[in-house]
């Protein structure tokens, strides 16, 4: 017998609110202070680069991402970046951390639908105090029975998230912008998953090729998730 939906995951960054565009602006304010610097080097793959190899050390989010950028600064100048410029670089990050919360569309209507009907939990990637601060500003906090801030969104992540919430992989959906992250784990696992693009995706989170699954769906826009929820 089919096991039915009860607990339906929302990725935060990107599928409730607006997030990589900030890191892009960032980025290339990053880029125009090395600029001066950068004796011929690609900036961008090399803060990529730096990037990737910090993760196991520092995780994700805005913290992580300024550490970087200022290890980024030193390494393409030769220790030759000035006090100043690193300071420029740490504003960027405060920057980063006092934006306002920018909802995307449909997500407050949508969440309160499902909330009659689910348990709705959010399950991200990312700093604990800022994704908390992001929650706490968002509005719509009230809407989730729980908030799960993980340091990574791979199989065995997920497997622990389920068990915490005592149901089946076949009991849970996962909706996110993140292939890498928020769908394919999940259906892995032998949940349900349906992408909702987002026009700007970090590269770390981009895989080539789609999952072939009769529990994967894409959609467009946020508000139709409804249809393909209630046709399960």
């Amino acid at each position: 017998m089919k096991k039915r939906l009860r607990v339906i995951g929302f990725d935060a960054d990107d599928t409730l609110w607006i997030n990589e565009p900030y890191y892009r602006e960032a980025e290339e304010a990053f880029e125009k202070l090395m600029k001066p610097y950068k004796a011929g080097k690609n900036i961008a793959a090399e803060l990529y680069r730096t990037e990737m190899g910090n993760l196991k050390w520092y995780g994700y989010g805005i913290k992580s991402f300024i550490l970087s950028l200022v290890q980024c600064a030193i390494d393409i100048t030769g220790g030759r970046v000035t006090s100043g410029t690193i300071s420029e670089i740490l504003q960027l990050g405060r920057h980063m951390l006092e934006r306002p919360i920018e909802l995307l569309e449909d997500v407050r209507p949508v969440i309160e639908k499902l909330s009659k009907q689910y348990r709705l939990i959010v399950a991200t990637k990312g700093d604990l105090l800022d994704q908390e601060r992001k929650m706490e500003k968002s509005s719509i906090s009230s809407f989730f029975h729980h908030i799960e801030i993980m340091s990574d969104k791979q199989e065995t992540h997920y497997s622990l998230l389920l068990h915490h919430l005592e149901i089946d992989p076949s009991e849970f959906m996962m909706i996110g912008n993140s292939m890498r992250s928020d769908i394919f784990p999940v259906l892995s696992l032998g949940g349900y998953a349906i992408h909702v693009p987002f026009h700007t995706t970090w590269m770390h989170e981009e895989v080539e090729a789609d999952p072939v699954s009769s529990r994967f769906f894409r959609v467009s826009r946020l508000s139709e998730i409804i249809g393909i929820i209630d046709g399960l």
